[in-house]
């Protein structure tokens, strides 16, 4: 294979209070035509500016050194004319957030087009028939109709596959999938990973993968690079490094992805296996990937909207739960001529007190829908939703008030949510005296106490979020919503945008504090293996529909409802040799799916 691109001693600096500070230094690697390279670490490794110095996109204060040819071409230096003619022509780039990368007022049609138009002499025509003609390549459903739609009216995973036409509209040599699916669901992941394999192996590109999620790098890489403060600390294949890594960081990295089925003994595993033998299903990593038939006869939809109740969760306990939704139908109310939008459909769910349950589906599912209600955010217009044994429908304003003293949320970006003006220890200690009138000393104890709960020093009381990690905003956001020692908390995925080793920190102190003050949980997210470390019973959403609810073995070593089976095989694992037979087995039950339907 030819080498098309070729790093040498390539460093990263930005001009930071009076100095040159180092982000990158002594980067060296090759790219070979149609490899995939993964550029792997924690937010701060320099991954990501060391492949945006390649394009000169490096901001105003910073400056790389050394040298990356493209063939016969020098980046390193070049100037501004010549990287516009290298830009989107020999190289592109596909951006982690897809929303804030394309243009909010151009259709996406348009912008394809213009890439076009910008890079090539077509004619306007021509252009527009090649743009669609790249919608289909990327599979976006009714490419003419869609050519006219702006960013905001296509979902998470079709802007994805816009900005992946946009970066092949020239057919570059060398592409950056800078985080391309860490905001997605696993079986959209899943859809653009299939897509970008299939890609590759028609336009023989190069392309660099930065990402901090080892099952995607174990689904995609060829080579994979493991960068800490700016240095390459290990380089070798993919097998190499997750077969037998040598540098102790890339081992705590390897240790600290969550693994789907970890809870299983290989005996257990093989007994779930034997146990299905005769239902055609396909047990791969100690999770099934195939379709099971009903005992009656044909194999379930996956359109069905039938609930499946496990053993472990039928019977009705006689305790008052802490959550309780009985046949409740949820709906965004209608905006000017807009319809109201129902969300939620019929939901029967309870949550014990001192439980947490995991709530999993892809995005528009409705989970975040039954968080919101459970708040009182939204309003539930057939059946019941009862906190603690009162439905909080018939509550009024004030009652409602003291209610949602007991209930708390941690929202999924803690950045957004907490408030820019203030310090963080004001931001702990509002709901204190909002509620319970603290002042003073008194405020203070509570708010220093509620930061050693989170195991973070009591000096972060007087920073602001922006001079914060991700993962230290995500701690002040836990420690303000237990500021009021609530009996119901509201986890909106609350670690999808963390680093795996501060993620599993992150987790790891929720358990601990969970278990510690005795809270009931409604835990929200897309990532089974995050829902089972932490869950006593999880429960499946697909459309405003409750499709599935078990204890985490039985969703995951026997799922019943063909859509529980495809979220299962969409999950990637950090195990390349794995991950190939689950994508086999998963390529298998869509060939059923469509057989099926």
């Amino acid at each position: 294979m030819n080498t098309i691109l070729t790093v040498r001693d390539l460093g990263v600096e930005f001009w930071v209070g009076d100095e040159w500070f180092t982000a990158a230094e002594g980067v060296n690697y090759e790219l070979r035509a149609g490899e995939v390279l993964a550029i792997v670490g924690e937010s701060g490794s320099g991954k990501s500016q060391t492949s945006m110095s390649l394009m000169g996109l490096l901001p105003r204060n910073g400056r790389a050194t050394g040298s990356a040819r493209l063939g016969d071409r020098e980046l390193i230096g070049a100037s501004e004319a010549e990287l516009r003619r290298v830009r989107g022509n020999e190289i592109s780039i596909i951006f982690q957030e897809p929303m804030t990368a394309l243009n909010p007022v151009y259709t996406v049609g348009f912008q394809i087009v213009e890439t076009l138009r910008v890079h090539t002499d077509l004619a306007p025509h021509a252009a527009k028939e090649r743009a669609l003609e790249l919608m289909r390549l990327v599979e976006i459903p009714e490419p003419e109709r869609r050519f006219g739609h702006y960013p905001h009216q296509l979902s998470g995973g079709q802007r994805q596959r816009i900005m992946i036409a946009q970066a092949l509209a020239c057919q570059p040599k060398l592409l950056i999938a800078d985080e391309p699916t860490t905001a997605l669901d696993v079986t959209v992941q899943a859809e653009i990973l299939k897509l970008m394999r299939e890609l590759r192996e028609k336009i023989d590109s190069g392309i660099i993968l930065i990402t901090h999620d080892m099952g995607v790098v174990a689904d995609m890489a060829d080579r994979i690079l493991v960068m800490k403060r700016g240095k390459v600390v290990e380089h070798g294949t993919a097998q190499e490094i997750f077969t037998d890594p040598k540098d102790d960081y890339t081992k705590q990295l390897l240790a600290a992805v969550p693994h789907l089925g970890a809870s299983f003994s290989a005996a257990e595993a093989q007994e779930a296996a034997q146990a299905q033998e005769d239902d055609s299903a396909v047990l791969v990593g100690g999770v099934f990937a195939g379709v099971t038939e009903d005992a009656s006869g044909p194999a379930i939809p996956l359109e069905s909207n039938e609930l499946f109740l496990h053993d472990s969760v039928r019977g009705t306990p006689s305790t008052t739960p802490a959550l309780e939704l009985k046949g409740a139908s949820i709906e965004y109310p209608k905006q000017g001529r807009g319809p109201a939008f129902r969300a939620a459909h019929a939901v029967d769910l309870r949550i014990e007190g001192g439980e947490v349950v995991g709530l999993v589906g892809e995005s528009g599912s409705g989970k975040t829908t039954i968080g919101r209600a459970a708040v009182g955010l939204l309003p539930v217009v057939e059946g019941t939703l009862e906190i603690d044994g009162t439905d909080i429908a018939r509550l009024n304003r004030k009652r409602l008030r003291e209610l949602r003293t007991r209930i708390s949320i941690v929202f999924q970006d803690p950045g957004s949510s907490l408030n820019p003006r203030l310090p963080v220890g004001e931001s702990i200690g509002e709901p204190l005296f909002l509620h319970e009138g603290l002042k003073g000393a008194a405020l203070s104890a509570r708010v220093e106490s509620l930061l050693d709960s989170v195991e973070l020093p009591r000096s972060m009381r007087n920073r602001y979020p922006h001079e914060l990690s991700g993962g230290q905003r995500q701690r002040i956001g836990i420690a303000r919503s237990l500021a009021l020692d609530p009996m119901l908390l509201i986890a909106d995925e609350p670690t999808s945008a963390l680093d795996v080793s501060v993620q599993v920190r992150v987790l790891e102190l929720f358990r601990q504090l969970q278990e510690e003050k005795g809270f009931a949980c409604l835990f929200i997210s897309h990532d089974l293996a995050v829902v089972e470390m932490l869950s006593a019973k999880i429960a499946v959403m697909r459309h405003g529909y409750l499709l599935e609810l078990g204890s985490p073995r039985e969703i995951i070593s026997t799922p019943q409802h063909p859509y529980t089976q495809r979220l299962l095989a969409a999950v990637p694992v950090p195990d390349p040799e794995e991950q190939r037979r689950r994508r086999t087995a998963r390529d298998a039950l869509l060939e059923q799916e469509q057989t099926v339907s």
